[in-house]
């Protein structure tokens, strides 16, 4: 049986607490984002019908297939934000709850956020 690190035990806590304050509508829809070591991921949630309505991650074709040519992971951050934003507008969606999951506002998931609003998202 593996012990629960002590920082995985406060992400989740922070993601709690900001969970209770942040919901997606479907006027308004909320960013989820998650990392992991290697990998983003970023979905568009509309929780009152429970629907995904866009979502982009690193492991995409088109974000692996420029994997080696983008310098680190924080340029790869950028390139999901930039689809996840593409994708939302596709979709109708302007406005957005950002989500963070418990991460701290900096790095790659800064910009992420950043690019997301480059390309016209607001949050």
């Amino acid at each position: 049986m593996a012990k629960t690190s002590p920082r995985l035990k406060a992400r989740l806590r922070r993601k709690q607490h900001i969970r209770k304050h942040i919901s997606g509508t479907a006027e308004r829809p909320r960013m989820a984002v998650f990392r992991s070591s290697k990998h983003i991921y970023a979905q568009i949630i509309d929780d009152e019908r429970g629907v995904t309505i866009a979502a982009a991650s690193s492991l995409i074709p088109e974000i692996k297939s420029k994997a080696s040519d983008l310098e680190d992971k924080k340029a790869v951050a950028k390139e999901v934000g930039r689809i996840i934003a593409q994708r939302a507008k596709e979709k109708g969606v302007n406005t957005i709850a950002f989500d963070r999951g418990g991460y701290l506002y900096q790095g790659r998931i800064k910009a992420l956020a950043d690019a997301a609003r480059e390309v016209g998202l607001d949050f």
